[in-house]
């Protein structure tokens, strides 16, 4: 039972903290809609995502307006359609894209993804062709979202994969030049991804999950900041232990009532339940920002010393929290540095706080990596893919998930302003460091072998 104090506490979050489940998203395995033939596989895809997801978004409004919680985004992972459509060449693959599409307008969901190949240690022909679709893909559809993984610390780093990568995003951003690029706003790069990630534009649902699984993402930056912020007021001296501990406490409730919410959607939906992701995803609305709970800590931004410090203590305490609170917490979980999606840290950009640099070393210690992160447009796919290299080394080294979200914008130059519009946000495109130079260290190929586990000093 709840006290009234934890009851307060958690109308306060609700009204006035921006707390909310981010997301629910509904894992759908595509397996049984294996065809060779293309029209039996579209026809056999949409058929299965209308029956399993045809009452989602009524779910999902009906619960969370019984307990007052809204859930923002109703969402949909599939499995990898690099191997559900292995036998079919690119553009066939453009149309199982659009048919993700059609499925995901019809039972009226945001996004829909798992456009997706795992490539870490090589490349079947199915997978080439997927990478090879996924700038037209993205360009021709507005709900599908694609993740290619190219490395793990047990395979290494997909060289290969990583050029190919570096190429298909200035592809999509050239597609979608009079959008600022926004196609590759729906494409990660992943190291190390999990099978049952929840938020876009990673989620996709892996080979050992269920036929149909209901995962959910709680997002609470606002909450976070405002527990850190009146302890703090209340006790100015308090020891960064102490305010770990608050963020652990905070952690618990706001993962608590996720899972509440998740486990009563997939109750209704008659679909088993499977993880909690507590990441503290932000949104450009003020309030809702991770980069505040920096300043709440005392630095002056985002980005300047202090900052991986103080994300390491944000993140393990979120983690901690959230595994206290529930026995299925998964996905990514952890504090999300979106620079676009983040007003905060798209200011920091703009002041020069945060560079790229700095932002791939506090990769190190975030959930996610460099995420929505806005280029120069004349940035090359050399220079791109050396980028993705460098944030996939830092997962693997380090046994943590890390991704890319890179948009070179096209016709844009370091310093200008990217939009990209709802909860994408906007941002300041980052300087990057010999942008258009040669870089024949991507072209040597291969693959970077997989580091040794006995040596970990």
């Amino acid at each position: 039972m709840l006290s009234d104090h934890e009851i307060l506490s958690t109308l306060e979050m609700l009204q006035h903290e921006n707390l909310d489940v981010r997301t629910v998203t509904l894992g759908i395995s595509l397996a049984d809609c294996a065809s060779d033939d293309l029209s039996r596989l579209q026809a056999n895809i949409f058929n299965k995502v209308k029956r399993l997801a045809g009452e989602l978004v009524d779910v999902c409004d009906r619960i969370g307006d019984k307990y007052g919680i809204p859930v923002v985004n109703k969402r949909i992972s599939v499995s990898p359609a690099a191997v559900i459509g292995a036998p079919f060449p690119a553009p066939q693959l453009v149309q199982v894209a659009q048919t993700l599409n059609d499925a995901a307008v019809a039972v009226n969901v945001d996004f829909v993804g798992g456009f997706s190949a795992l490539v870490e240690k090589g490349m079947t022909k199915g997978d080439q062709a997927l990478i090879e679709a996924i700038p037209e893909a993205l360009t021709t559809t507005d709900r599908v979202c694609a993740s290619v993984n190219v490395a793990t610390s047990r395979a290494g780093i997909n060289m290969d994969a990583v050029w190919l990568m570096g190429q298909a995003i200035k592809k999509a951003a050239a597609l979608t030049a009079d959008k600022d690029g926004l196609a590759c706003a729906k494409l990660c790069v992943f190291a190390n991804i999990p099978q049952d990630i929840p938020f876009m534009a990673g989620a996709y649902l892996g080979v050992g999950e269920a036929d149909a699984v209901i995962n959910v993402g709680v997002s609470g930056p606002g909450v976070v900041k405002s527990a850190i912020d009146r302890a703090l007021n209340a006790n100015p001296d308090l020891t960064l232990g102490r305010i770990a501990t608050i963020i652990k406490q905070t952690a618990f409730k706001v993962t608590s009532i996720g899972e509440l919410i998740g486990r009563e959607v997939a109750r209704n939906l008659k679909i088993p339940f499977g993880v909690c992701d507590l990441s503290l995803a932000p949104t450009p609305n003020v309030g809702d920002s991770v980069g505040e709970i920096f300043q709440s800590l005392g630095l002056l931004s985002i980005g300047v010393p202090g900052t991986t410090a103080a994300l390491a203590l944000l993140n393990d305490a979120v983690k901690k929290g959230g595994a206290f609170a529930s026995s299925h917490v998964g996905g990514m979980s952890g504090a999300f540095i979106p620079v676009s999606e983040d007003l905060n840290i798209s200011e920091a950009a703009r002041t020069g706080h945060l560079s790229l640099e700095k932002l791939e070393a506090i990769t190190s210690v975030c959930s996610v990596g460099l995420d929505m992160v806005a280029l120069p447009g004349d940035t090359s796919a050399e220079t791109i893919a050396a980028v993705i290299a460098d944030e996939m080394a830092i997962g693997v080294m380090n046994k943590k998930t890390t991704a890319c979200r890179l948009i070179p914008v096209p016709g844009k130059k370091a310093g200008d302003s990217a939009y990209f519009g709802g909860l994408l946000g906007q941002s300041t495109i980052m300087a990057v460091n010999n942008a258009t130079g040669n870089n024949p260290f991507i072209r040597h190929g291969g693959r970077i072998p997989a580091p040794i586990q006995s040596l970990v000093n």
